[in-house]
């Protein structure tokens, strides 16, 4: 008996058989089954572009672009990795297009969360707005290739071999953009920290 493409909005990790079913019948044209595939990644999608720094006003429209492109090349995709791959690296291609550095709420606060002696001293005038635009300062002084890696690994909490496959390099290149993003980006947070107690003085 053929299930109903309906019964696909119910949970299911990537790459079930469930998952593979639903792409099939996104393939075949099902209207329901594009409506099932959007409504399970898009917050996915909107968040990660926003990490990378598209903006709100673009917001929107980047995610529903990230969507077309799914949309027309799926017929293409042979699952040799995992549809969510997939879907960071159209991501990171529609953050390169967007060009932004803003919009980056979420990320923020968890930076916050993170290193709280570091990015929200307490004191008189300190808050939480002060503090995110700190972290989105520091943030926007790394380059594209070091702010995707430190992303990934320090906010989507994907694994160094996950961000290989992701960027196709060697995973020996991950650690070491990592290493250096981590340390951009202390430093930017530090000037910016110093920066602002001279303003104060």
């Amino acid at each position: 008996m053929t299930r109903k493409v309906g019964s696909l909005s119910q949970a299911s990790s990537p790459d079930t058989p469930l998952e593979a079913l639903l792409l099939q019948s996104c393939v075949a044209g099902s209207e329901r089954a594009w409506t099932v595939l959007h409504r399970r990644h898009y917050s996915t999608v909107a968040a990660f572009l926003r990490k990378l720094g598209v903006g709100s006003e673009e917001l929107e429209d980047a995610a529903q672009e990230v969507f077309v492109q799914v949309f027309r090349y799926l017929s293409r995709f042979r699952g040799e990795s995992e549809l969510q791959t997939w879907l960071y690296r159209l991501c990171i291609t529609q953050a390169r297009k967007c060009r932004r550095r803003v919009g980056l709420t979420r990320a923020l606060q968890r930076m916050l969360s993170m290193a709280p002696e570091q990015i929200a001293p307490s004191g008189p005038g300190w808050t939480e707005a002060a503090a995110a635009r700190r972290i989105e300062a520091a943030l926007s002084q790394l380059g594209e290739k070091d702010r995707v890696v430190f992303v990934l690994y320090e906010l989507e909490s994907v694994s160094g071999k996950r961000i290989a496959e992701i960027l196709e390099c060697p995973e020996a290149t991950v650690w070491r953009r990592l290493h250096y993003a981590r340390k951009r980006f202390e430093e930017a947070l530090h000037r910016g920290l110093s920066a602002n107690e001279e303003v104060g003085q």
